[in-house]
Protein backbone atom coordinates (compact mmCIF):
# COMPACT_ATOMS: atom_id res chain seq x y z
CA UNK A 1 0.00 0.00 0.00
CA UNK A 2 1.43 3.31 -0.97
CA UNK A 3 0.37 6.08 1.12
CA UNK A 4 1.70 9.86 2.10
CA UNK A 5 2.92 9.91 5.84
CA UNK A 6 4.17 13.35 6.01
CA UNK A 7 5.92 16.33 4.07
CA UNK A 8 9.42 17.31 3.50
CA UNK A 9 10.75 20.46 3.12
CA UNK A 10 14.01 21.20 0.79
CA UNK A 11 16.63 23.73 2.07
CA UNK A 12 18.20 23.81 -1.90
CA UNK A 13 14.59 24.87 -3.58
CA UNK A 14 12.76 25.91 -0.21
CA UNK A 15 9.73 23.81 -1.04
CA UNK A 16 7.63 21.13 0.71
CA UNK A 17 6.81 17.96 -0.69
CA UNK A 18 5.02 14.84 0.12
CA UNK A 19 7.31 11.80 0.70
CA UNK A 20 5.63 8.36 -0.06
CA UNK A 21 6.23 4.79 1.95
CA UNK A 22 5.67 2.10 0.72
CA UNK A 23 4.08 -0.45 2.88
CA UNK A 24 3.90 -4.45 2.41
CA UNK A 25 4.93 -7.61 2.55
CA UNK A 26 4.83 -7.40 6.37
CA UNK A 27 7.03 -3.95 6.18
CA UNK A 28 6.12 -1.51 8.59
CA UNK A 29 7.45 1.77 9.02
CA UNK A 30 8.19 2.16 12.91
CA UNK A 31 10.05 5.19 13.46
CA UNK A 32 8.63 8.50 14.75
CA UNK A 33 11.54 10.39 12.81
CA UNK A 34 13.15 9.69 9.54
CA UNK A 35 16.12 11.10 8.37
CA UNK A 36 16.11 11.18 4.80
CA UNK A 37 18.23 13.18 1.18
CA UNK A 38 15.98 15.30 -0.41
CA UNK A 39 17.30 17.40 -3.42
CA UNK A 40 20.58 16.97 -1.22
CA UNK A 41 19.98 18.63 1.46
CA UNK A 42 19.57 16.57 4.90
CA UNK A 43 16.55 17.35 7.49
CA UNK A 44 15.04 15.31 10.16
CA UNK A 45 11.38 14.75 9.18
CA UNK A 46 8.84 14.65 11.76
CA UNK A 47 6.14 12.09 11.31
CA UNK A 48 3.86 14.39 13.63
CA UNK A 49 1.49 17.12 11.89
CA UNK A 50 2.61 20.55 13.34
CA UNK A 51 6.03 19.95 14.15
CA UNK A 52 9.12 22.70 12.56
CA UNK A 53 12.06 20.94 10.74
CA UNK A 54 15.10 21.62 12.05
CA UNK A 55 17.00 24.05 10.20
CA UNK A 56 20.20 24.22 8.56
CA UNK A 57 23.08 25.06 10.73
CA UNK A 58 25.16 28.04 9.39
CA UNK A 59 28.37 27.30 7.25
CA UNK A 60 30.42 29.83 9.86
CA UNK A 61 29.93 30.50 13.53
CA UNK A 62 31.63 33.76 14.95
CA UNK A 63 33.07 33.27 18.21
CA UNK A 64 33.16 35.95 20.83
CA UNK A 65 35.78 35.30 23.63
CA UNK A 66 34.66 36.51 26.67
CA UNK A 67 37.54 35.57 29.15
CA UNK A 68 39.48 38.39 29.65
CA UNK A 69 36.65 40.28 30.85
CA UNK A 70 33.82 38.04 32.01
CA UNK A 71 36.10 35.33 32.35
CA UNK A 72 38.48 37.14 35.03
CA UNK A 73 36.10 40.24 36.48
CA UNK A 74 34.94 37.44 39.79
CA UNK A 75 38.47 36.54 40.37
CA UNK A 76 39.04 37.58 44.23
CA UNK A 77 42.61 37.68 43.32
CA UNK A 78 43.95 40.64 41.39
CA UNK A 79 45.25 39.08 38.22
CA UNK A 80 48.42 41.13 36.94
CA UNK A 81 47.83 43.31 34.12
CA UNK A 82 50.53 41.80 31.82
CA UNK A 83 48.96 38.32 32.52
CA UNK A 84 46.00 39.71 30.84
CA UNK A 85 47.96 41.19 28.15
CA UNK A 86 49.15 38.01 27.62
CA UNK A 87 46.14 35.96 27.38
CA UNK A 88 44.84 38.08 24.91
CA UNK A 89 47.81 38.24 22.79
CA UNK A 90 47.59 34.54 22.93
CA UNK A 91 43.60 34.47 22.16
CA UNK A 92 44.55 36.74 18.92
CA UNK A 93 46.71 34.21 17.84
CA UNK A 94 44.38 31.50 17.98
CA UNK A 95 42.08 33.13 16.05
CA UNK A 96 39.61 34.20 17.72
CA UNK A 97 37.60 37.24 15.83
CA UNK A 98 36.66 38.94 18.72
CA UNK A 99 37.97 39.11 22.20
CA UNK A 100 36.42 41.67 24.65
CA UNK A 101 39.45 42.70 26.68
CA UNK A 102 38.55 44.46 29.92
CA UNK A 103 35.66 46.89 31.19
CA UNK A 104 35.22 50.64 32.13
CA UNK A 105 33.09 50.38 34.99
CA UNK A 106 34.38 51.88 38.37
CA UNK A 107 36.97 49.96 40.45
CA UNK A 108 34.89 50.47 43.36
CA UNK A 109 32.25 47.71 41.99
CA UNK A 110 34.81 45.88 39.90
CA UNK A 111 38.67 45.82 41.33
CA UNK A 112 39.84 43.31 39.11
CA UNK A 113 39.03 45.50 35.80
CA UNK A 114 41.08 48.78 37.60
CA UNK A 115 43.96 47.94 35.13
CA UNK A 116 41.19 48.60 31.45
CA UNK A 117 44.16 51.61 30.75
CA UNK A 118 47.19 49.22 30.94
CA UNK A 119 45.90 46.62 29.14
CA UNK A 120 43.97 48.23 26.13
CA UNK A 121 47.59 50.14 25.90
CA UNK A 122 49.86 46.94 26.16
CA UNK A 123 47.76 44.36 23.76
CA UNK A 124 49.15 43.92 20.25
CA UNK A 125 45.83 44.40 18.32
CA UNK A 126 45.62 42.31 15.20
CA UNK A 127 44.52 42.98 12.08
CA UNK A 128 41.06 42.28 11.77
CA UNK A 129 40.37 41.31 15.39
CA UNK A 130 38.10 43.33 17.08
CA UNK A 131 39.01 44.12 21.10
CA UNK A 132 35.72 45.51 22.39
CA UNK A 133 35.29 46.74 26.00
CA UNK A 134 32.56 46.91 27.70
CA UNK A 135 31.28 50.68 29.02
CA UNK A 136 28.28 50.99 31.68
CA UNK A 137 27.49 54.92 30.92
CA UNK A 138 28.87 57.76 29.26
CA UNK A 139 31.56 58.49 31.36
CA UNK A 140 32.46 54.70 30.45
CA UNK A 141 32.53 55.24 26.80
CA UNK A 142 34.61 58.33 26.67
CA UNK A 143 37.58 56.84 28.72
CA UNK A 144 37.34 53.56 26.98
CA UNK A 145 37.69 55.66 23.59
CA UNK A 146 40.23 57.82 25.45
CA UNK A 147 41.97 54.21 25.55
CA UNK A 148 42.08 53.45 21.97
CA UNK A 149 38.71 51.36 21.86
CA UNK A 150 37.48 50.88 18.84
CA UNK A 151 34.12 48.82 19.76
CA UNK A 152 32.50 49.07 23.24
CA UNK A 153 29.50 47.17 24.67
CA UNK A 154 26.80 47.95 27.11
CA UNK A 155 24.74 46.16 29.27
CA UNK A 156 21.31 45.52 30.52
CA UNK A 157 19.10 42.61 32.02
CA UNK A 158 15.87 41.42 31.63
CA UNK A 159 15.21 41.28 35.37
CA UNK A 160 14.21 44.34 37.07
CA UNK A 161 15.76 42.91 40.87
CA UNK A 162 19.23 41.74 38.80
CA UNK A 163 19.52 45.13 36.98
CA UNK A 164 19.71 46.67 39.98
CA UNK A 165 22.03 44.78 41.82
CA UNK A 166 24.61 44.83 38.95
CA UNK A 167 24.05 47.98 38.00
CA UNK A 168 22.06 50.51 40.64
CA UNK A 169 19.40 51.06 38.75
CA UNK A 170 16.07 49.98 37.24
CA UNK A 171 15.46 48.13 33.24
CA UNK A 172 14.17 51.92 32.14
CA UNK A 173 16.29 53.98 33.80
CA UNK A 174 19.39 51.68 32.06
CA UNK A 175 18.30 52.24 28.86
CA UNK A 176 17.81 55.98 29.31
CA UNK A 177 21.52 55.86 29.84
CA UNK A 178 22.39 53.88 27.17
CA UNK A 179 21.10 56.30 25.10
CA UNK A 180 23.24 58.43 26.02
CA UNK A 181 26.52 55.96 24.76
CA UNK A 182 24.75 54.58 21.82
CA UNK A 183 24.31 58.55 20.70
CA UNK A 184 27.96 59.37 21.61
CA UNK A 185 28.86 56.15 19.73
CA UNK A 186 26.94 57.12 16.91
CA UNK A 187 29.19 60.36 16.32
CA UNK A 188 32.40 59.43 16.73
CA UNK A 189 31.45 56.07 14.37
CA UNK A 190 32.48 53.67 17.38
CA UNK A 191 30.13 50.06 16.60
CA UNK A 192 28.13 49.15 19.79
CA UNK A 193 27.19 45.72 21.32
CA UNK A 194 24.24 44.87 23.41
CA UNK A 195 24.08 41.96 26.25
CA UNK A 196 21.04 41.28 28.22
CA UNK A 197 21.20 39.59 31.05
CA UNK A 198 18.99 36.72 32.66
CA UNK A 199 17.56 35.66 29.88
CA UNK A 200 16.52 32.63 30.83
CA UNK A 201 16.56 32.66 34.64
CA UNK A 202 17.18 35.83 37.32
CA UNK A 203 18.98 34.58 41.04
CA UNK A 204 16.51 36.75 42.14
CA UNK A 205 13.04 36.62 40.81
CA UNK A 206 13.38 33.23 39.06
CA UNK A 207 11.94 33.02 35.51
CA UNK A 208 11.93 35.59 33.27
CA UNK A 209 9.39 35.86 30.16
CA UNK A 210 10.76 35.64 27.20
CA UNK A 211 8.32 38.72 26.00
CA UNK A 212 10.17 40.90 29.00
CA UNK A 213 13.41 39.57 27.04
CA UNK A 214 12.06 40.14 23.68
CA UNK A 215 10.94 44.08 24.67
CA UNK A 216 14.94 44.80 25.80
CA UNK A 217 16.54 43.41 23.19
CA UNK A 218 14.10 45.53 20.71
CA UNK A 219 15.18 48.70 22.45
CA UNK A 220 18.64 48.01 22.56
CA UNK A 221 18.46 47.13 18.95
CA UNK A 222 16.46 50.19 18.04
CA UNK A 223 19.13 52.66 19.51
CA UNK A 224 21.66 51.31 17.21
CA UNK A 225 23.00 48.34 18.90
CA UNK A 226 24.57 46.13 15.91
CA UNK A 227 24.75 42.86 17.71
CA UNK A 228 22.48 41.68 20.69
CA UNK A 229 24.08 39.10 23.15
CA UNK A 230 21.29 37.15 25.11
CA UNK A 231 22.64 35.50 28.24
CA UNK A 232 22.36 32.75 30.25
CA UNK A 233 23.62 34.22 33.34
CA UNK A 234 22.98 31.70 36.11
CA UNK A 235 22.61 28.89 33.38
CA UNK A 236 19.62 27.73 34.72
CA UNK A 237 18.60 27.11 30.95
CA UNK A 238 17.74 24.32 28.53
CA UNK A 239 17.17 24.00 25.31
CA UNK A 240 13.11 24.17 25.61
CA UNK A 241 13.64 27.57 27.43
CA UNK A 242 16.38 28.58 24.80
CA UNK A 243 13.92 27.91 21.85
CA UNK A 244 10.94 29.68 23.39
CA UNK A 245 12.98 32.72 24.64
CA UNK A 246 14.74 32.84 21.00
CA UNK A 247 11.08 32.37 19.20
CA UNK A 248 10.12 35.59 21.38
CA UNK A 249 12.83 37.71 20.54
CA UNK A 250 13.37 36.99 16.63
CA UNK A 251 9.58 38.34 16.20
CA UNK A 252 11.34 41.85 17.23
CA UNK A 253 15.23 41.59 15.70
CA UNK A 254 16.66 39.90 13.27
CA UNK A 255 18.58 36.46 13.86
CA UNK A 256 21.50 37.71 12.57
CA UNK A 257 21.93 40.09 14.73
CA UNK A 258 21.50 38.29 17.85
CA UNK A 259 24.26 36.17 19.49
CA UNK A 260 24.12 33.70 22.75
CA UNK A 261 25.88 33.86 25.77
CA UNK A 262 25.57 30.34 27.88
CA UNK A 263 26.94 29.60 31.16
CA UNK A 264 27.34 26.03 32.21
CA UNK A 265 26.36 26.02 35.84
CA UNK A 266 22.97 22.85 34.74
CA UNK A 267 26.04 21.53 31.92
CA UNK A 268 23.23 22.48 29.14
CA UNK A 269 24.77 25.34 27.75
CA UNK A 270 26.38 23.35 24.69
CA UNK A 271 22.71 21.75 24.36
CA UNK A 272 21.61 25.32 24.62
CA UNK A 273 23.93 26.55 21.79
CA UNK A 274 23.06 24.15 19.29
CA UNK A 275 19.25 24.87 19.60
CA UNK A 276 19.99 28.34 18.44
CA UNK A 277 22.34 27.43 16.10
CA UNK A 278 19.61 25.50 14.31
CA UNK A 279 17.46 28.47 15.09
CA UNK A 280 19.37 30.76 12.97
CA UNK A 281 21.95 32.20 15.25
CA UNK A 282 25.42 32.48 14.35
CA UNK A 283 27.49 34.56 16.63
CA UNK A 284 28.39 32.87 20.47
CA UNK A 285 30.13 33.95 23.49
CA UNK A 286 32.30 31.59 24.74
CA UNK A 287 35.42 31.56 27.78
CA UNK A 288 38.42 29.98 27.59
CA UNK A 289 39.25 27.15 29.96
CA UNK A 290 35.42 28.08 30.96
CA UNK A 291 36.47 31.05 32.89
CA UNK A 292 33.66 33.27 34.33
CA UNK A 293 30.74 33.60 36.94
CA UNK A 294 28.97 37.13 38.00
CA UNK A 295 29.86 39.20 40.85
CA UNK A 296 26.04 39.81 41.64
CA UNK A 297 24.69 36.09 40.79
CA UNK A 298 25.38 34.07 43.70
CA UNK A 299 26.11 30.19 42.58
CA UNK A 300 26.68 31.01 38.39
CA UNK A 301 29.41 29.06 37.33
CA UNK A 302 31.22 29.96 34.59
CA UNK A 303 30.65 30.56 30.50
CA UNK A 304 30.90 27.76 28.50
CA UNK A 305 34.24 27.02 27.13
CA UNK A 306 35.53 28.16 24.21
CA UNK A 307 37.81 24.82 23.73
CA UNK A 308 34.17 22.96 24.32
CA UNK A 309 32.32 25.47 21.30
CA UNK A 310 35.12 25.05 19.10
CA UNK A 311 35.35 21.41 18.91
CA UNK A 312 31.71 21.03 18.93
CA UNK A 313 31.38 23.08 15.68
CA UNK A 314 33.97 21.60 13.71
CA UNK A 315 32.37 18.38 14.55
CA UNK A 316 29.36 20.07 12.96
CA UNK A 317 31.43 21.05 10.01
CA UNK A 318 31.13 24.68 10.76
CA UNK A 319 33.79 26.60 10.18
CA UNK A 320 34.99 29.17 13.14
CA UNK A 321 38.86 30.06 11.66
CA UNK A 322 39.87 29.40 15.49
CA UNK A 323 43.25 27.05 16.13
CA UNK A 324 41.84 24.50 18.59
CA UNK A 325 45.45 23.37 19.89
CA UNK A 326 46.51 27.45 19.93
CA UNK A 327 43.48 28.16 22.28
CA UNK A 328 43.93 25.23 24.51
CA UNK A 329 47.70 26.55 24.94
CA UNK A 330 46.27 29.69 26.05
CA UNK A 331 43.59 27.68 28.32
CA UNK A 332 46.73 26.06 29.64
CA UNK A 333 48.27 29.43 30.43
CA UNK A 334 45.82 31.50 31.78
CA UNK A 335 44.99 28.39 34.19
CA UNK A 336 48.45 27.99 35.43
CA UNK A 337 48.51 31.66 36.42
CA UNK A 338 45.40 31.14 38.06
CA UNK A 339 46.45 28.04 40.21
CA UNK A 340 43.41 25.92 38.98
CA UNK A 341 41.78 23.17 37.05
CA UNK A 342 40.63 24.09 33.38
CA UNK A 343 36.48 23.92 33.13
CA UNK A 344 36.64 22.98 29.59
CA UNK A 345 35.86 19.05 29.26
CA UNK A 346 38.03 19.14 25.75
CA UNK A 347 41.20 20.28 27.24
CA UNK A 348 40.83 17.74 30.46
CA UNK A 349 40.24 14.98 27.56
CA UNK A 350 43.23 16.31 26.18
CA UNK A 351 45.23 16.18 29.07
CA UNK A 352 46.67 19.54 28.89
CA UNK A 353 45.80 20.51 32.43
Amino acid sequence: IEKPLFDVFSFKTSEWSKCWWTVGSGHCFRSHVLRIKFASSWCLCPLQAGVSPVKSLPERVKIVEVGPRDGLQNEKTIVPAEVKIRLIDMLSDAGLPVIEATSFVSPKWVPQMADQMEVMQGIHRRPGVSYPVLTPNLKGFQAAVKAGAGEVAIFGAASELFSKKNINCSIEESLQRFEEVTRAAQATGVPVRGYVSCVLGCPYEGKVSPEKVAQVAKRLYSMGCYEISLGDTIGVGTPGSMREMLGAVTKEVPVDALAVHCHDTYGQALANILIALQMGVSVVDSSVSGLGGCPYAQGASGNVATEDVVYMLQGLGIHTGVDLQKLMDAGAFICRSLNRRTNSKVAQASCKL
